[in-house]
């Protein structure tokens, strides 16, 4: 990729790793800026650099710890807003509070469509993520919205673990729901499809699990956007064993990972768990499982495309299908 002097890139503190990775594809430093905390947890930002009149990238995840890097992320915009920033662009490899995004039960927020007025009325004017949990989300915001999918990136990851004859791969969806995006991964690595009926005793709780296909020999890979808790994982791995799988692998884009999800995963039937730097991975203790692949190439790609104002469209040709 060409230099690119006409932009700016920022980062708060979620995801620094990313953000030098497509600060070094864009050949362009970071901005200068102290993002910082007052005795009282308050955010305090300072920009070091000047920003009138220029094109503006904030790469900011809203991952745990959720609403400080959330409030990050509108102070940095709120600050560049000030300086006479020309454009502002919010770049959300992972979207937090997506899984609320809808009422699903009476006298319950939408609380991903309260995030997206909060970033638009902050000042920013576009914003780029991957992988949303639910692709409507797109629609809550005001603004141009650029929804990326890491299914090219998982496709190229595959090919080079897996040998497509002698593996005999077979791509599950974990539930009814994400089918849709399993297809679209099963058919870029031409891989067989099955997926998993999830029936809940009651919410958190899986009571029992049924494989839909025949997965007697095969080599599974479980694909989804989130990795949380991973019981939901473990327990679907369990039951490909169960029905004869060779072995049970992981692809999921956000590696959330709450709580005590590595040493399930230790414990559990999967070989391997791979997620993206969507959420940094490198302050995790180390696991012999835990697999990441960059998207910060895509995401830089992205960002040319924006500032040449080219078609991002392109990027969307493994985009997930009804």
């Amino acid at each position: 990729m060409k230099p690119n002097a006409d932009i700016k890139l920022i980062s708060g503190n979620a995801n620094l790793p990313l953000a030098e990775i497509i600060s070094n594809k864009l050949f362009r430093p970071l901005t200068k800026a102290r993002v910082e905390r007052f005795a009282d947890d308050e955010i305090w930002v300072e920009i070091q650099e000047n920003m009138r009149g220029e094109d503006v990238f904030i790469i900011q995840s809203t991952s745990k710890p959720a609403n400080d890097n959330l409030m990050e992320l509108l102070v940095i915009t709120d600050a560049l807003r000030r300086a006479s920033a020309g454009r502002i662009t919010a770049v959300i490899p992972y979207f937090g509070y997506a899984r609320q995004d809808r009422k699903p039960a009476p006298r319950t927020p939408i609380t991903a469509k309260l995030v997206a007025n909060l970033i638009t009325q902050a000042g920013a004017e576009r914003v780029l993520t991957v992988d949303l949990h639910a692709g409507q989300i797109q629609g809550f915001f005001d603004i141009p919205t650029d929804n990326l999918y890491a299914v090219p990136v998982f496709a190229r990851h595959a090919m080079s673990m897996f040998n497509q004859d002698d593996d005999k791969l077979m791509v599950v969806s974990p539930d009814v729901g994400g089918l849709v995006r399993a297809r679209t991964f099963a058919k870029s690595i031409n891989a067989d499809l099955a997926v998993i009926d999830k029936r809940r005793e009651r919410a958190g709780v899986v009571a029992q699990m049924q494989v839909l296909g025949d997965v007697d020999g095969r080599t599974c890979i479980l694909f989804d956007d989130i990795v949380d808790s991973a019981g939901t994982l473990c327990k679907a791995a369990e039951a490909l064993v169960e029905k004869g799988a060779k072995e049970v692998h992981a692809m999921c884009t956000h590696g959330v990972l709450s709580n005590s999800a590595l040493d399930r995963i230790a414990a559990s039937a999967l070989k391997t768990v791979s997620v993206t730097d969507s959420i940094d991975q490198t302050q995790r203790p180390p696991s012999d499982k835990l697999k990441v692949c960059s998207i910060g190439p895509m995401l830089a790609e992205a960002i040319g495309s924006i500032t040449r104002h080219d078609s991002v469209s392109r990027l969307f040709h493994d985009a997930p299908t009804s």
